[in-house]
């Protein structure tokens, strides 16, 4: 006989994996798991086949930049440093930058600093994270450093390692190309999506303009002529689109334009809708039969603005793809079904969303706790001694049934079930370090992943609220609170009736106009400005 108090510890015990691999995800991606290990007072690292060590580093951040030195060598490195500032590469023009910007916020040499991600981190960092990745998931090749170290080729070079480590934390496998073969036109790289197994074929492509990113007058626009965004827009996606591509197509190009400094989903940059129009009239006038593309085009500010909060943009676009992220008026089980049908380019856009921030925890833990040293969440179904919780102001020793946050307050709200079957709540104030961590992890804190609603703005919003909600009716509630039987439901599946069900129920909220169960979407767009956007 099965003994339930041993399948409910396994249960509990498998929800509690599921919800720290749902963190350890959240900030390392989807690629493979940093593997690090402490021996004695070293931190230890594993990259591809090599192994390595140090006494210093407390957090993954400084392992990173160390990592960034060893792969360019210390010797190019000081080579550098020899010469005047601005004649230094941009790499090393970056490294100053960090560390002016070390010395002036680290007050505590040795000890973990928590930083506004500023443009030049996310640059500096930024890059190390992207070498690490690729090595650590594919492999490294050295004509790589060989481009990032010519200034000519540090730009392309550059991007290329950004749009890599998009689709890796994205969950796709990158195949590289023998970029020794000079025979044909090939791609930057392949992807192959893990969750549908479909190949892409990856071009990235960035604006050049005269200093910036090492680019001078012989192959960068001046700034003062560069004028429109987009003026390079279609002259890009037209040669991306000219190489051969074995499967479909992703091509993320960069504006590399200035940009307000406060934008948000709210307050779009003017060149989103020049973007959508242009990309519709290449479509119109310029793509060749057959031919279809997902279209990435970004805006990165943070190289341009180094001691400013980093920011960026990206507007998911498309040629030959009709129904993936345009607007227009539609059911909302359409758009639905369309972000279903590709997924794969909507897992992209929210990886986009994390480009800048990078793990600072070796293994993927809360950095609260694991770094500041506060104490650790709750977790859903453990049992905990609760020191003068008690009405008497005695211990209770229960097991935590749920929790919630109070973000106003920073306070914890604990329920808990004791053995003599009495339930209470139980209050406790929030540091700010753990309430950063909450607002980072809000689905999986307390040890089981639940659904956090993060503000419904749109129809579409409330219609995902209620899909997540309902997910687990089963059918035959279902057709009840839909008033059919099972015979007018015959041919449809639970999914195709939970759809229509909660369509219905943004119909009936009455917050939405709704003619004719059709609703206005509008595309999606993605932008980030700080160390952990919410």
């Amino acid at each position: 006989m099965t003994d339930p108090v041993l399948i409910n510890a396994l249960n509990q015990s498998r929800e509690h994996f599921k919800a720290k691999e749902f963190i350890r995800q959240a900030q390392q991606g989807r690629g493979k798991p940093i593997i690090a290990t402490k021996w004695n007072d070293h931190q230890v690292v594993a990259v591809g086949n090599k192994v390595m060590f140090s006494k210093s580093w407390k957090t993954f951040v400084d392992f990173l930049g160390h990592y960034l030195k060893d792969k360019l060598t210390p010797e190019w490195g000081n080579a550098e440093i020899a010469k005047p500032l601005a004649e230094r590469h941009t790499i090393m023009q970056w490294y100053d930058a960090v560390c002016r910007l070390q010395q002036a916020t680290i007050t505590s040499p040795g000890e973990p600093t928590s930083m506004e991600m500023k443009g030049v981190l996310a640059c500096y960092f930024g890059l190390a994270y992207s070498l690490y990745l690729i090595e650590h998931n594919v492999e490294l090749q050295s004509r790589m450093i060989a481009r990032l170290k010519d200034r000519s080729n540090f730009q392309g070079a550059y991007y290329e390692l950004l749009v890599a480590r998009v689709l890796i934390a994205a969950g796709f496998e990158l195949t590289l190309e023998d970029e020794n073969d000079r025979r044909s036109q090939h791609c930057e790289f392949g992807a192959i999506s893990k969750d549908t197994g479909e190949k892409f074929t990856i071009e990235a492509k960035m604006r050049s303009i005269s200093g910036i990113l090492g680019k001078d007058h012989t192959d960068g626009t001046p700034e003062e002529k560069a004028g429109n965004p987009i003026s390079h827009l279609a002259t890009h996606l037209h040669a991306a689109m000219r190489k051969p591509a074995d499967g479909q197509r992703m091509i993320f190009i960069d504006l590399n334009a200035e940009m307000a400094p406060d934008v948000s989903e709210e307050n779009r940059p003017a060149f989103v809708d020049a973007v959508n129009k242009r990309l519709a009239r290449y479509e119109h006038l310029q793509l060749e039969n057959g031919k279809k593309a997902y279209v990435f085009v970004t805006n990165m500010t943070f190289h341009r603005h180094l001691l400013e909060s980093a920011q960026m943009i990206c507007i998911p676009g498309s040629v030959g793809i009709p129904d993936f992220n345009r607007s227009g008026a539609m059911k909302l089980s359409e758009m639905y079904l369309r972000e279903k049908k590709h997924a794969d380019a909507f897992r992209v856009v929210e990886s986009m969303e994390n480009l800048l921030s990078f793990p600072t925890t070796f293994d993927g833990s809360m950095p609260g706790f694991t770094l500041s040293g506060e104490r650790p969440p709750v977790q859903i179904g453990q049992k905990y001694n609760f020191e003068g919780a008690s009405p008497e102001g005695a211990g209770l020793v229960g097991e935590v049934t749920d929790a919630i946050v109070d973000e106003n307050a920073k306070e914890v709200i604990v329920a808990i079930y004791t053995d003599d079957k009495q339930s209470y709540l139980l209050k406790e104030s929030m540091t700010d370090a753990q309430l950063a961590d909450y607002r980072a992890h809000k689905e999986a804190y307390f040890g089981k992943i639940k659904y956090v609603p993060k503000g419904i703005k749109t129809p579409y919003d409330m219609f995902q609220f209620f899909m997540q909600g309902q997910k687990d009716m089963k059918r035959e509630t279902l057709l009840e609170f839909m008033k059919l039987t099972e015979g007018e439901a015959r041919g449809r599946s639970d999914e195709d009736l939970l759809i229509e069900y909660c369509e219905r129920l943004v119909a009936g909220s009455g917050l939405f106009k709704v003619v004719d169960g059709v609703l206005t979407n509008e595309p999606r767009e993605k932008s980030s400005g700080t160390y952990s956007p919410d």
